[in-house]
């Protein structure tokens, strides 16, 4: 911290010696202004950098403002301390644990030049004059532990000429020059002379002369050893700087295992019955979150902490790793499920516990974060289940790190803005919006960025806003939306079926400019597609720039850029693109980023999200993602849009599959949220369970067409029969699977997931030979009909006038070669839920195509299905509650 003369001196003295001996050392100079905040800041991301080995803080602290050199010195990481300035190194120094601390330099360096006499230290008398923290004090110790007997003298010692006479062994550091005369020296005896010190000397250029603690003249009479002043100690002491670096970097190399973590897993304590989600989840103590980032490799500046047991991580992560290899790709999707859900969620974290906790292998957990919508509902959380979960799942589950409520207030911007330039084009005269779009600030009217960015896409190439011509100025200033053509809604993160259709501008202000409504739920808005899909803040600004809300009177696209609303989207959701850092019950990382639905959306976690994981975990190492719904929608999606967008390749997919689903689709009854299963569920019945295979062989197909291996996870209740279980696995090893495998990991934790794990690993050895179902260039009724027919098994589509003319736009607008985002029910292949097993020969409705430009795909509405669910008699949010004195959460999710 800033610039003495002295200070840069030694400084370049030590950048010298290391450069010699081949140590990478730089020089981190912060100006005389810095606070000791940022000093303290700058030693936090050294402590946490891998790539360093050692460092020092050279003292004094130069700056104008206060700063504690104590706290400084301490807040050097132990193992990093080269110096050996902090407590814990002097602590562990004094009681002797020479083997296990750094020694501060310059008595490290005294006791070498010792040795290098040849003059055995044990038995021999002692005496160091001097006690400060830097030399005297370890100086004192080091010569004890070295079984010497040690006397330490200072400036008050009253017989000080005396006890310097008694000493073997004398070393001086106190700081006052020739304070130590040359009579008082035992003849014989070794003199270490610490000393810097400036006399007068009118011989020398500068009119002084450097000399140190000892009267060198006459006490290298006595002495047997003495080191002269300068060019004695100075030079050991670098040179004893550089041993302990290198010191330092071999005690890492012992405990560092290349692309291994070094991860402190939790223990479960399994109990039978297994308890409810949340009794498991709160007797599990996590880790705090900043201990998972060490053991994962991310630095301290990287992490931006949401109390103990969440944390959000910078992108610079990324940029830092951009040239580590990435790990195994493998993603977890599922046959058609039930409405309970098959425990895709409870897989991956019981996978990921199998290959990390039990297997030791480098692995990440990449999973959607949760909706209050149905969490509040009647689906409940998304967190896991059993031993299986994330946590702490109430976090997990409720507000997380306000990723959805960023996405609402910024989807909620748009839609006002909408609204509100409709408004204000049909009240005002040309001249009166242009002189409000454009006003004179300080006599001075000027565009804003933005507006540059309009001006150039209506083909006008100026910058004066006094140069714009009538007509100009009303290609300018009106969007002249066609309110039938709008395709934004407002979104609320809440199941609230009243808001499905509404009427907006009844107030008197409006003026009588009215219009027809509706709310979605958040997690269907573009822009958490845009969120999912986005490679890295500029790639995300430039997606909400040109999402496209409606079409003007001439038929063009009207994007959020058109409205001016580009920047204010990216600041809202600045902090929302960086991943959410958490863990599960047995402590290993989980990524919780994004969320859309995937009967809406693509419904896959983030891509950055995942890219972080791959270099994480590194090249043998494995990261979890997740696909919602069965393979049919998210898995489909999940190739052909965010693999095709983020260039990621999988190695692997995990199919899960259950009893329960299977018997459904042979033809057994319904299976409805919160009614008992019927018996044909709970007793064995391997005939309805071998015609509801029918679903399993069609999903296995699914997956082989992209060209990726399959293995099946059968998640395992308790009504299941081991005659049932191993049905499924032979009959999915004959459709084709890599290999099946029956799981209990929710009872169990990673333990029940072992064989898939192994299943996983020897997979993701084979060569993935992965491809597209279509190319993008194709029409886009072409790519809806490939997708009909070679995913869902339909004989064709019909698309409805609406979709037909939707078509029609989004081609001659110039968005025909965008990826198309079926969206469709999850509870059958077809579009009718009540089509079970594996349905062939229907034809798929179309009846409308919708553009989410921004994110990247169009997306045709199959079927009658609401993107606002409702809630049911009695939802979820019954069973939770608040304990008033401890504040834990209670109930269930």
């Amino acid at each position: 911290v800033g610039n003495r003369d002295d200070s840069n001196l030694y400084i370049n003295m030590k950048l010298k010696a290391a450069a010699e001996i081949g140590i990478s050392a730089n020089h981190i100079k912060l100006p005389n202004t810095a606070t000791e905040a940022d000093v303290l800041k700058c030693i936090a991301s050294l402590n946490g950098d891998p790539a360093v080995h050692g460092f020092i803080v050279q003292l004094p602290l130069d700056s104008d403002k206060p700063i504690n050199t104590e706290k400084i010195t301490n807040a050097v990481a132990p193992e990093k301390d080269v110096d050996g300035l902090s407590s814990i190194n002097a602590g562990k120094l004094s009681r002797g644990d020479l083997g296990d601390c750094f020694i501060p330099c310059t008595p490290k360096g005294c006791m070498e030049l010792i040795r290098q006499t040849g003059v055995q230290v044990a038995g021999k008398r002692a005496v160091v004059v001097g006690r400060s923290k830097i030399v005297g004090a370890p100086m004192h110790d080091l010569l004890l532990w070295n079984h010497a007997t040690v006397t330490t003298c200072h400036s008050k010692t009253s017989t000080l000429a005396e006890e310097v006479g008694k000493a073997d062994i004398l070393v001086v550091a106190a700081g006052k020059a020739e304070m130590v005369k040359g009579e008082w020296i035992k003849p014989g005896a070794i003199v270490i002379d610490c000393g810097i010190n400036h006399v007068p000397d009118s011989t020398k250029a500068s009119g002084k002369r450097v000399v140190g603690d000892v009267a060198y003249s006459t006490a290298k009479e006595k002495a047997s050893f003495i080191t002269p002043v300068p060019g004695g100690v100075g030079p050991m002491t670098v040179a004893m700087l550089m041993q302990s670096t290198v010191e330092s970097a071999q005690r890492f190399l012992e405990k560092f295992q290349p692309g291994k973590w070094s991860v402190q897993y939790n223990q479960l304590t399994l109990k039978m019955p297994v308890p409810s989600d949340i009794e498991i989840s709160q007797s599990c103590i996590p880790k705090p979150i900043d201990q998972i980032a060490k053991e994962i490799g991310l630095l301290p500046d990287e992490l931006e902490l949401y109390g103990q047991t969440k944390a959000k991580v910078h992108l610079s992560a990324l940029k830092r790793l951009k040239n580590h290899p990435d790990g195994k790709y493998v993603v977890v999707t599922g046959i058609t499920p039930t409405p309970l859900g098959e425990g895709k969620s409870t897989t991956t974290v019981g996978l990921v516990q199998a290959l990390g906790a039990h297997l030791h292998q480098n692995v990440f957990a990449c999973v959607r974060q949760p909706s209050q919508g149905p969490t509040f509902g009647i689906k409940g959380g998304a967190a896991g289940g059993g031993y299986c979960q994330i946590i702490p799942m109430e976090e997990f589950n409720l507000h997380l790190t306000g990723d959805i409520h960023a996405i609402t207030a910024a989807n909620n911007l748009v839609a006002a803005a909408i609204d509100a330039r409709m408004f204000h084009e049909l009240t005002q005269t040309d001249e009166a919006l242009y002189t409000r779009l454009v006003p004179s600030v300080s006599g001075v009217r000027k565009f804003s960025d933005i507006q540059i960015r309009r001006l150039q896409k209506l083909g006008i190439n100026k910058t004066n806003p006094m140069a714009l011509t009538k007509e100009e100025v009303k290609l300018f200033v009106r969007l002249d939306i066609d309110p039938g053509t709008i395709t934004w809604q407002r979104v609320v993160d809440t199941n609230d079926r009243f808001l499905r259709k509404i009427t907006i501008g009844q107030s008197p202000t409006e003026k009588g400019y009215s219009r027809t409504a509706q709310f979605d739920i958040t997690v269907s808005s573009e822009i958490m597609a845009v969120l999912a899909l986005s490679d890295g803040l500029g790639d995300m600004k430039k997606r909400l720039g040109r999402m496209v809300v409606a079409s003007s009177k001439r038929g063009e696209p009207v994007t959020t850029d058109d409205l001016g609303v580009t920047g204010a989207l990216a600041v809202l959701m600045k902090d929302a693109i960086k991943p959410n850092l958490m863990q599960t019950l047995e402590g290993t990382p989980v990524f919780v980023h994004a969320g859309p639905f995937a009967n809406i959306a693509h419904g896959n976690s983030s891509v950055l999200a995942d890219k972080i994981a791959l270099k994480l975990v590194g090249k043998e190492g494995f990261v979890v993602t997740e696909a919602g719904f069965g393979a049919d929608i998210g898995m489909e999606k999940f190739f052909n849009i965010k693999c095709r967008y983020s260039g990621l390749r999988p190695h692997v997919v995990v199919l899960v599959a259950t009893v329960r689903a299977l018997k459904m689709h042979g033809g057994g009854p319904a299976v409805t949220a919160g009614v008992p299963l019927p018996k044909e569920y709970t007793e064995e019945n391997l005939q309805l369970l071998a015609k509801g295979c029918s679903n399993l062989n069609k999903q296995i197909q699914n997956a082989q067409m992209f060209g990726v291996p399959v293995v099946v996870a059968v998640n395992a209740f308790k009504t299941d029969t081991k005659a049932e279980l191993a049905l499924v696995v032979k009959l999915a090893k004959e459709a084709g699977a890599f290999d099946a495998v029956e799981c209990t990991h929710w009872a169990e934790g990673g333990k029940g997931a072992l064989a898939l794990a192994r299943a996983v690993q020897r997979a993701s050895q084979t060569p993935s030979n992965f491809r597209f179902l279509y190319n993008t260039e194709l029409p886009v009724v072409d790519k809806i009909r490939l997708i009909a027919q070679k995913i869902y098994g339909a004989s064709d589509i019909e698309l409805l006038p609406e979709a037909q003319q939707k078509v029609t736009l989004y081609t001659k607008q110039g968005f025909g070669n965008l990826p198309i985002c079926m969206a469709k029910t999850h509870l059958s292949l077809s579009h009718d839920p009540e089509q079970k097993g594996a349905p062939t020969g229907f034809i798929l409705p179309i009846r409308d195509v919708r553009a989410s430009v921004g994110a990247g795909f169009l997306y045709p509405l199959v079927g009658t299905m609401s993107t606002m669910p409702g809630l049911p008699t009695r939802p979820c949010f019954y069973d939770i509650d608040l304990d008033p004195v401890s504040g834990e959460v209670n109930g269930l999710f």
